[in-house]
């Protein structure tokens, strides 16, 4: 990741940090696949996780990730987590990362 990357992601995490001790939602987007991790950073630990790679769906990539992010809620409602803070790292908030958020929502988590 290049310098210019790097600073936006933390300046976006800055913001997150403290938010009542929510659980956050990690997002990753790679050329062909799309990465989404529930984090608790209290305890640096992955709570639950769903990739591209995990779910059998056919189609363009941001239907793709919209089924990732119910999938995401899906496990995460069988852990017992109801509530995360979005966290979109270098990526803005638009395609397929608006998309795994309106999954994840459509999905029951609340966001």
């Amino acid at each position: 990741m290049n310098k210019k990357a790097h600073t936006r992601a933390a300046r976006v995490r800055h913001g997150l940090k403290g938010r009542s001790g929510l659980p956050r939602l990690s997002v990753f987007r790679s050329l062909s696949n799309i990465y989404v991790q529930i984090i608790d950073d209290s305890q640096h630990h992955t709570l639950v996780a769903c990739s591209s790679n995990d779910i059998e769906v056919k189609g363009d990539k941001k239907t793709v990730a919209f089924q990732v992010g119910k999938e995401l809620a899906r496990r995460a409602q069988e852990k017992g987590i109801t509530a995360v803070v979005f966290d979109r790292g270098r990526f803005m908030y638009h395609g397929r990362v608006k998309a795994v958020a309106e999954g994840a929502r459509e999905g029951g988590l609340k966001i």
